[in-house]
């Protein structure tokens, strides 16, 4: 459900790669002509055609339809998962599962009470040097994990924002945090391993004036275990995108992963190793990296299986629940302690 650049681009290419497990019987969105576009690219690839529908609702009333995912623009994500799931659907839904706490709370308890699997789109976790860091970080390889941080430096010019009227609005998306910055947010807290006491943050718009929310992010975590995460986000880099790294810093090791979208290894050393063999990488085609694939390979498995998709509701709500922690710290300028009951929606009261 939704069939705009995400769709066409990764999600097209998911239900093609899987399509040994996974059926598309149908596509929904609002606007035929893009349906018919992601159809077709299905089609093209020599599997059936999905029916096509402007209308979800009516989509959902079909019996022969296991799970859906959703990627609309973010603002719709809580109503459509909330349909789906009310409709007996599995949900595969898009980053960032909602855009505020009560929202996503409610997106878990409903799937918990009926049984259904809630999976989201956090596809970075797959990437090849992601899953080497994350071994390292089970093994304890790091000994004591010290800090880490999430840099995002891309570039959003005045053409993105117009291409459609949700993006960098309060209600259907937030600002550079939540629309570009929560893959590497996630990636930070998964690897960080220890829930957010207090956070510090500040936004600020420097070059977007055409635009309700925040073109640069900036945060300072304090973990419960004592490490601290720093993050640092702007859609402001001259003249185009720079790089998205996560860093990770401990007292045998450091890690630095970067490249257009997480996936390159620049600097790797542990006590008593060497380099490692996933530094020459090369980059994928978008910055949404390639994860998708596995993504949707193992949500199909979770539901097969009955057991949790790798990426759930509960792991999902984490990177959102941060950025809302930094747009509540920035609005009342303190810190802010965990957990935390906020919506971006607040801050459009607040302006």
């Amino acid at each position: 459900m939704g069939c705009g650049r995400i769709a066409q681009t990764k999600h097209s290419e998911a239900i093609i790669k899987n399509s040994d497990i996974i059926e598309n019987v149908a596509v929904c969105d609002l606007k035929e002509e893009r349906a018919e576009q992601f159809a077709s690219k299905v089609e093209n690839s020599g599997l059936k055609k999905p029916e096509i529908y402007t209308d979800y609702r009516k989509l959902l009333k079909r019996s022969d339809i296991d799970a859906v995912a959703i990627a609309t623009e973010s603002g719709k994500h809580y109503e459509l998962t909330m349909a789906a799931l009310q409709n007996n659907k599995h949900v595969l839904v898009e980053k960032p599962m909602a855009l505020s706490t009560k929202h996503m709370n409610e997106m878990i308890e409903l799937a918990k009470r009926k049984n259904l699997k809630l999976g989201v789109c956090f596809q970075n976790r797959f990437n090849p040097p992601i899953q080497e860091l994350r071994k390292k970080i089970t093994t304890n390889s790091f000994g004591r994990i010290l800090h880490g941080q999430a840099s995002i430096r891309w570039n959003r010019n005045e053409e993105y924002y117009k291409q459609a009227k949700w993006r960098g609005t309060w209600e259907y998306d937030g600002g550079t945090l939540m629309n570009q910055c929560t893959h590497n947010i996630d990636l930070l807290l998964w690897n960080m391993g220890s829930e957010i006491n207090e956070i510090y943050g500040v936004i600020q718009n420097f070059t977007h004036p055409y635009i309700e929310a925040e073109d640069f992010g900036g945060a300072i975590i304090k973990f419960k275990n004592g490490s601290v995460g720093i993050i640092e986000g702007s859609a402001n880099i001259y003249p185009k995108n720079l790089e998205e790294t996560l860093s990770i810093f401990g007292e045998k090791g450091t890690v630095v992963i970067g490249g257009l979208a997480v996936n390159k290894i620049k600097y790797w050393r542990f006590e008593g190793e060497d380099g490692h063999p996933f530094q020459n990488l090369p980059d994928p085609d978008t910055v949404y990296g390639s994860g998708h694939i596995p993504l949707y390979r193992d949500f199909y498995h979770s539901i097969e299986e009955d057991r949790e998709p790798f990426i759930n509701g509960e792991e999902g709500k984490k990177a959102v629940e941060t950025v809302l922690g930094i747009y509540k710290s920035a609005l009342l300028d303190r810190p802010v302690k965990f957990p935390i009951d906020f919506s971006t929606m607040e801050l459009k009261r607040d302006i």
